[in-house]
């Protein structure tokens, strides 16, 4: 059962770290390699390739040669933006509709999230209200094993089946180590977020910003006309970029820049950015927003106070998929025919499936009915994660 199969692997902690510069980022993530390695050879797979970075691979040979290939993609990490530790999954079967009490002083509200609405009479699970659940991207995970699973058991026609895990997509890693000389199918998918029955092949064309201010300390006593307090500095350096390019004032194609971290004292300041646009001209001009900003800064108080290292992540995939429809149009008939109306919408961030584009393996993304990711609030449905199993099947019955 798909709720069997999700408890076990949230109960692993796999948060990854993107300071840690190793690879994987965070060694408790083959804890549940070791796991999928088992499950995997349990439901039939074969040719299984397990690395030194914490990637696994099998195939589940075709039993009909008249069928194309298909390969599903997930990942095995979670998040940092919260703690990944202990999850303690609640299950609420046939959901009242109501705001939910996570535990005695947390409530995930109906008013604050209202798609809760839509899904009364359904069994949920969430959080306790302490850690994240592990969705993000543990339901694809065994979503994908579940429909392999199925398929194999009742012996439906198909072409060689490609299952991949990968460690570190939550810092931007995912696809440093992925073995395209393995991975080869004629289709591919990655199964990560977003509502059952969604299709989605934009994201963002990503970058990520490190700020560096430097500032001069002296005692403050004595601070007139010498001292430059890199935070003050910091501070104005970040009210040049626009005000509404903030993530809460955006929404759909519109891009922006977060402040995702900033530590520091009087002597240096470090501000970590990520810029995100669907629209690569837009990109491009967020980016060089980022560079007057620096310029300013350092006319007003000295060359070097400011120093920016601007790196690019990964790119809008739908600028290669817009290209290769029969990849979407599989998708799109799968998911209609699972009962559901596709829904098709752009990435507010990215996948795995964006940089393996890029590589040459096209890849667009299958939602998960995984909601709220990265945060206490997170929830997943059980009918949403069935009916993903559904659409992953009747991809590889029609490939």
């Amino acid at each position: 059962m798909i709720i069997d199969r999700f408890l076990k692997y949230v109960s692993f902690d796999t948060t990854s770290d993107p300071n840690s510069g190793k690879h994987p980022s965070t060694d408790k993530q083959f804890d549940l390699l070791d796991e999928l390695e088992k499950d995997m050879k349990e439901i039939g797979l074969t040719n299984i390739k397990k690395d030194d970075k914490c990637y696994i691979y099998g195939i589940l040979k075709a039993n009909d040669n008249r069928k194309k290939s298909v390969g599903f993609i997930s990942h095995i990490d979670t998040s940092c933006d919260a703690c990944g530790k202990n999850i303690k999954p609640n299950i609420i079967n046939n959901y009242d509709g109501s705001d939910i009490l996570l535990n005695p002083n947390l409530k995930m509200k109906v008013e604050e999230f209202p798609i809760l609405s839509s899904f009364k009479g359904r069994t949920l699970i969430t959080t306790d209200g302490t850690t994240l659940l592990g969705g993000d991207d543990k339901a694809g995970v065994a979503e994908i094993l579940e429909a392999v699973d199925y398929i194999n058991k009742k012996g439906i026609p198909h072409g060689d089946i490609y299952v991949g895990f990968t460690p570190d997509e939550e810092i931007g890693e995912g696809t440093l180590f992925f073995d395209l000389a393995y991975f080869k199918p004629d289709y591919c998918y990655t199964v990560d977020g977003g509502i059952e029955g969604e299709i989605t092949y934009e994201n963002f064309n990503a970058a990520s910003a490190l700020v560096t201010i430097n500032g001069f300390n002296i005692h403050p006593g004595h601070a007139k006309g010498h001292m430059k307090n890199s935070i003050t500095i910091a501070n104005e350096f970040d009210s040049l970029l626009p005000k509404f390019k903030r993530p809460e004032y955006t929404e759909n194609y519109e891009g922006f820049n977060h402040l995702n971290n900033i530590e520091g004292n009087v002597e240096k300041t470090k501000m970590h950015y990520i810029i995100r646009n669907h629209d690569k001209t837009l990109f491009e001009k967020q980016k060089q927003e980022f560079i007057n900003a620096r310029n300013i800064i350092n006319n007003k108080y000295g060359e070097n106070t400011c120093v920016i290292e601007i790196k690019d992540s990964y790119y809008n995939m739908y600028d290669i998929l817009k290209n290769k429809k029969d990849i979407i149009e599989l998708a799109i008939s799968s998911i209609k025919e699972a009962g559901l109306t596709p829904s098709i919408t752009p990435i507010r961030g990215g996948t795995d499936g964006a940089t393996l584009t890029y590589k040459g393996l096209p890849c667009p993304n299958l939602g998960t009915s995984d909601f709220n990711c990265h945060g206490k609030y997170e929830f997943v449905t059980v009918e949403g994660m069935n009916k993903v199993i559904e659409i992953i099947i009747n991809i590889v019955k029609k490939a």
